[in-house]
């Protein structure tokens, strides 16, 4: 059993005074495993957050099934909600509870005994201890953001969802994060995110799903997405300056008197070739270095098309 599978979701803003009517999804299908580390991206406006919104319980769908852990939303939107806990891109919180009393308030929320509360020990991983008596309207953004974090946790859920969770956040609680969402991820806990960093989404995802304009234009495993431009790319380095850079059957380019770059495609020669080839041509090499396309180029590539 999935962890979320939508199926054939569909959702259109109807028309207002104030905007014309606007269809957000488009037959939207996702499978998202038990367990995995799930990436939903897209640029602005493609439908990931209502995508989020409607998991969440705020926005209604027109159309199309949603369930969370086995659990359609149709049938019990109540029971579905214990199963997920959801980080919002926008920093809500209630400004005159302090961090632990907030805590407390959703795990009661949720009908956690004060017996199985784990407040402590969420204040505590996410670096939140001395700021545990503080009213969150006096928070920074990047404690808001931990606190929301927490808030997410205290009913243990089965599914976490980080909707852009290190928007505008410092490089060490973006490391403190990841840390704690990895360890949630080996222990059991199926996380789906979407970001805008796209190499957060490489180094931690393991599938990826990238949607534009309401529709799914690809879902597949992480290393299967990065074949899609097979192209890689050789950085040479020579001893002296390099006066033929018009190799035979290789697309060269010059980068310095004594450095040119090779694009070539794996599947049709090896890297052996080449060296070869640079041999033939008395280049004698005194470095050399791969590269190959990101997930963002990857990305840039499928939007554009």
């Amino acid at each position: 059993m999935p962890a979320i599978e939508i199926k054939n979701l569909c959702k259109t803003y109807q028309k207002s005074k104030r905007s014309s009517e606007k269809i957000a999804l488009q037959s939207v299908s996702l499978e998202i495993k038990k367990s995995s580390f799930f990436g939903l991206l897209g640029p602005n406006g493609a439908g990931k957050s209502t995508i989020i919104n409607i998991l969440a319980g705020l926005v209604n769908k027109t159309s199309g099934t949603v369930k969370i852990a086995g659990i359609d939303i149709d049938e019990n939107q109540q029971q579905a909600k214990f199963k997920i806990g959801i980080v919002p891109q926008e920093l809500i919180l209630d400004p005159f509870f302090n961090v632990r009393e907030t805590l407390e308030f959703y795990a009661g929320y949720y009908g956690i005994r004060k017996s199985q509360r784990k407040t402590d020990e969420i204040i505590e991983i996410l670096g939140l201890k001395d700021k545990a008596k503080t009213a969150s309207r006096s928070l920074s953004g990047g404690m808001r953001r931990r606190l929301l974090v927490a808030k997410a946790l205290v009913h243990n859920p089965e599914i976490l969802v980080l909707d852009e969770p290190t928007a505008g956040v410092d490089v060490e609680l973006r490391n403190q994060l990841w840390s704690y969402v990895k360890h949630l991820n080996k222990t059991g806990t199926t996380v789906l995110l979407t970001t805008h960093y796209l190499e957060e989404a490489e180094e931690l995802c393991d599938e990826i799903a990238i949607i534009n304009h309401g529709r799914v234009i690809a879902n597949d495993r992480k290393e299967n997405l990065m074949k899609i431009l097979p192209g890689k790319e050789l950085i040479i380095s020579a001893t002296s300056e390099i006066i033929d850079d018009n190799l035979r059957g290789l697309a060269s380019k010059r980068l310095a008197k004594d450095k040119i770059s090779i694009t070539y495609d794996p599947e049709k020669i090896e890297v052996e070739e080449i060296l070869r080839i640079l041999c033939e041509h008395k280049i004698h090499i005194k470095d050399i270095s791969t590269q190959q396309p990101d997930l963002e180029e990857v990305f840039k590539h499928l939007i554009r098309s």
